[in-house]
Protein backbone atom coordinates (compact mmCIF):
# COMPACT_ATOMS: atom_id res chain seq x y z
CA UNK A 1 0.00 0.00 0.00
CA UNK A 2 1.56 2.75 1.33
CA UNK A 3 4.94 1.80 1.72
CA UNK A 4 5.10 0.42 -1.83
CA UNK A 5 4.06 4.09 -2.88
CA UNK A 6 6.88 5.51 -1.19
CA UNK A 7 9.37 3.31 -2.60
CA UNK A 8 7.96 4.01 -6.21
CA UNK A 9 8.60 7.25 -5.31
CA UNK A 10 12.08 7.39 -4.06
CA UNK A 11 13.41 5.26 -6.69
CA UNK A 12 11.53 7.63 -9.48
CA UNK A 13 13.31 10.56 -7.59
CA UNK A 14 16.54 8.56 -7.75
CA UNK A 15 15.88 8.24 -11.82
CA UNK A 16 14.80 12.00 -12.27
CA UNK A 17 18.35 13.14 -10.32
CA UNK A 18 20.23 10.98 -12.50
CA UNK A 19 18.79 11.77 -15.48
CA UNK A 20 19.28 15.27 -14.90
CA UNK A 21 22.60 15.18 -13.96
CA UNK A 22 23.83 13.03 -16.74
CA UNK A 23 22.71 15.58 -18.75
CA UNK A 24 19.19 14.01 -20.29
CA UNK A 25 16.64 16.12 -21.59
CA UNK A 26 13.54 15.43 -18.97
CA UNK A 27 10.27 16.03 -21.05
CA UNK A 28 6.80 16.74 -20.15
CA UNK A 29 4.25 13.93 -20.79
CA UNK A 30 1.71 15.42 -18.30
CA UNK A 31 0.68 13.89 -14.93
CA UNK A 32 -2.28 11.78 -15.71
CA UNK A 33 -1.27 10.97 -18.97
CA UNK A 34 -4.90 10.95 -19.83
CA UNK A 35 -6.57 11.63 -23.28
CA UNK A 36 -5.05 15.09 -23.90
CA UNK A 37 -7.33 15.71 -26.98
CA UNK A 38 -9.89 15.89 -24.57
CA UNK A 39 -9.09 18.18 -22.40
CA UNK A 40 -10.66 21.46 -23.64
CA UNK A 41 -9.70 24.39 -21.00
CA UNK A 42 -6.71 25.71 -20.74
CA UNK A 43 -7.03 25.26 -16.71
CA UNK A 44 -7.08 21.87 -17.06
CA UNK A 45 -4.66 21.05 -19.72
CA UNK A 46 -2.51 23.42 -18.30
CA UNK A 47 -2.57 21.50 -14.66
CA UNK A 48 -1.53 18.28 -16.27
CA UNK A 49 1.79 20.06 -17.46
CA UNK A 50 2.62 22.10 -14.37
CA UNK A 51 2.23 19.20 -11.63
CA UNK A 52 4.90 17.74 -13.17
CA UNK A 53 7.12 20.94 -13.44
CA UNK A 54 6.69 21.38 -9.92
CA UNK A 55 7.76 18.24 -8.76
CA UNK A 56 10.58 17.87 -11.34
CA UNK A 57 11.63 21.18 -10.04
CA UNK A 58 11.52 19.70 -6.01
CA UNK A 59 13.69 17.02 -7.26
CA UNK A 60 16.25 18.86 -9.04
CA UNK A 61 15.97 22.18 -8.32
CA UNK A 62 15.98 23.00 -11.89
CA UNK A 63 13.46 24.48 -14.68
CA UNK A 64 12.18 21.55 -16.71
CA UNK A 65 12.73 22.36 -20.33
CA UNK A 66 9.64 22.89 -21.94
CA UNK A 67 9.20 19.67 -24.67
CA UNK A 68 5.90 18.48 -24.43
CA UNK A 69 4.69 14.78 -25.63
CA UNK A 70 0.90 14.15 -25.80
CA UNK A 71 0.22 10.68 -24.07
CA UNK A 72 -0.59 8.26 -26.68
CA UNK A 73 0.00 11.10 -29.22
CA UNK A 74 -3.60 11.92 -28.84
CA UNK A 75 -3.90 16.27 -29.42
CA UNK A 76 -6.36 18.37 -30.86
CA UNK A 77 -5.28 21.43 -32.77
CA UNK A 78 -6.62 23.96 -29.64
CA UNK A 79 -3.98 21.52 -27.19
CA UNK A 80 -1.14 22.31 -29.80
CA UNK A 81 -1.82 25.74 -29.27
CA UNK A 82 -2.12 25.76 -25.56
CA UNK A 83 1.44 23.97 -25.58
CA UNK A 84 2.73 26.51 -27.61
CA UNK A 85 0.82 29.20 -25.58
CA UNK A 86 2.46 27.92 -22.17
CA UNK A 87 5.80 28.30 -23.88
CA UNK A 88 6.02 24.48 -24.66
CA UNK A 89 7.55 22.76 -28.37
CA UNK A 90 5.37 19.40 -29.08
CA UNK A 91 7.56 16.43 -30.19
CA UNK A 92 5.87 13.37 -31.70
CA UNK A 93 7.44 10.55 -32.89
CA UNK A 94 7.82 9.06 -36.11
CA UNK A 95 8.83 5.27 -35.38
CA UNK A 96 7.94 3.17 -32.17
CA UNK A 97 6.70 -0.22 -31.73
CA UNK A 98 4.75 -2.31 -29.11
CA UNK A 99 7.40 -2.57 -25.86
CA UNK A 100 5.63 -1.10 -22.90
CA UNK A 101 3.46 -3.94 -22.03
CA UNK A 102 6.07 -5.40 -18.86
CA UNK A 103 4.67 -9.26 -19.02
CA UNK A 104 4.36 -9.06 -22.95
CA UNK A 105 7.77 -8.01 -24.13
CA UNK A 106 8.78 -8.36 -27.74
CA UNK A 107 11.70 -11.04 -28.32
CA UNK A 108 15.17 -9.43 -29.33
CA UNK A 109 14.50 -10.28 -32.98
CA UNK A 110 11.16 -9.02 -32.98
CA UNK A 111 12.62 -5.40 -31.91
CA UNK A 112 15.56 -5.64 -34.35
CA UNK A 113 13.03 -6.64 -37.02
CA UNK A 114 10.67 -3.87 -36.52
CA UNK A 115 13.28 -1.08 -35.20
CA UNK A 116 16.20 -1.99 -38.45
CA UNK A 117 13.31 -1.86 -40.98
CA UNK A 118 11.76 1.05 -39.92
CA UNK A 119 14.62 3.40 -39.49
CA UNK A 120 14.38 6.50 -41.75
CA UNK A 121 16.35 10.05 -41.89
CA UNK A 122 15.20 12.47 -39.40
CA UNK A 123 13.32 9.89 -37.18
CA UNK A 124 12.35 10.60 -33.64
CA UNK A 125 12.13 7.36 -32.09
CA UNK A 126 9.93 6.59 -29.01
CA UNK A 127 11.19 3.56 -27.22
CA UNK A 128 10.06 2.63 -23.58
CA UNK A 129 12.18 3.10 -20.65
CA UNK A 130 10.45 0.47 -18.95
CA UNK A 131 11.16 -2.13 -21.70
CA UNK A 132 13.18 -4.82 -20.84
CA UNK A 133 13.72 -5.86 -24.45
CA UNK A 134 15.15 -2.37 -25.28
CA UNK A 135 17.46 -2.33 -22.46
CA UNK A 136 19.03 -5.57 -23.74
CA UNK A 137 19.49 -4.31 -27.16
CA UNK A 138 19.88 -0.84 -27.13
CA UNK A 139 23.79 -0.88 -27.42
CA UNK A 140 23.84 -3.27 -29.71
CA UNK A 141 20.77 -0.92 -31.69
CA UNK A 142 22.71 2.08 -31.74
CA UNK A 143 25.91 0.33 -33.29
CA UNK A 144 23.65 -1.10 -35.85
CA UNK A 145 22.24 1.98 -36.95
CA UNK A 146 25.29 3.54 -36.59
CA UNK A 147 26.72 1.04 -39.43
CA UNK A 148 23.90 2.05 -41.22
CA UNK A 149 25.31 5.67 -41.57
CA UNK A 150 22.88 7.20 -38.87
CA UNK A 151 23.88 9.90 -36.26
CA UNK A 152 22.14 10.82 -33.30
CA UNK A 153 21.10 14.45 -32.13
CA UNK A 154 18.66 15.84 -29.21
CA UNK A 155 15.44 17.56 -29.36
CA UNK A 156 17.59 20.57 -28.60
CA UNK A 157 19.45 20.62 -31.68
CA UNK A 158 16.71 19.47 -34.04
CA UNK A 159 14.91 22.79 -32.28
CA UNK A 160 17.64 24.90 -33.31
CA UNK A 161 18.52 23.30 -37.04
CA UNK A 162 14.16 24.17 -37.77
Amino acid sequence: GENYVKQKTRACDRLVKRMCKDGHIVGNHTWHHPDMSQMSTLESFQKELTDVEKIYKETTGKDMVRFYRPPQGKYSKENLKMAQDLGYKTFFWSLAYVDWYDTDQPTKAEAFDKLLKRIHPGAIVLLHSTSKTNADILDELLTKWKEMGYTFGTLEELVKSA
